[in-house]
């Protein structure tokens, strides 16, 4: 069995290298200055000590209310921003809308200009007719849709039946007639068609 020797601890330091002396004694001097950073006890405090704790701790609070006031106001302007911003929205918000149907306003005053003249009846239809062609397509594209009635069966959520007649080509409980038209805003019904069914 193989024999180990045991050097006592002095003989093992001394045969270090000097580099880990050096870093064991830093290593020491570290801890040593953690002990005297301790914080001492309120209670074992002297005048000057508790004075100069004071002053840190005032300064703290001091900074903590400073932080504190700065994102209250910060908050409160954001409130206002976001307050101005909807205000906005609202005011303007059918701007894209407001744009896409003046060109449909410019057509009824020329429309309008052109029925002066007594023989311009026919020239008058056909700009009305483009005028309306014109207004129909601004409403699809902001999502409005014509609510189906001639000849589909009668339906509470779309029609508002005025009266009714009777017709015996139609299947009873249908539309046979479209007083006024219905429209649909995004599929959101915003007015119902009003219609006369044929009676069951």
């Amino acid at each position: 069995m193989a024999r180990i020797d045991v050097m006592d601890e002095k003989e093992s330091t001394e045969e270090l290298p000097e580099e880990l002396n050096g870093e064991e004694e830093a290593i020491e001097g570290r801890n040593d200055d953690s002990e005297d950073t301790e914080e001492i006890p309120l209670s074992e405090m002297t005048e000057e000590q508790l004075i100069e704790k004071i002053s840190e701790v005032q300064a703290l609070a001091n900074t903590n209310m400073d932080n504190y006031l700065r994102s209250q106001a910060e908050m409160e302007n954001m409130k206002k921003r976001f307050q101005k911003e909807k205000q906005e929205l609202v005011k303007y918000g059918n701007e894209v809308l407001t744009k896409q149907l003046l060109p449909v306003a410019d057509n009824l005053e020329k429309a309008l200009d052109h029925s002066k003249d007594e023989n311009s009846l026919e020239a008058l239809r056909e700009g009305v007719d483009l005028t309306l062609k014109g207004l129909i397509s601004v409403l699809e594209k902001a999502g409005v849709e014509v609510v189906q009635a001639i000849g589909a069966p009668f339906d509470p959520n779309f029609h508002e039946a005025v009266s009714e007649q009777e017709d015996r080509n139609a299947p009873p409980g249908t539309v046979l007639k479209e007083l006024q038209k219905g429209y649909l805003l995004n599929e959101r019904l915003v007015r119902p068609a009003m219609v006369i069914v044929n009676k069951k």
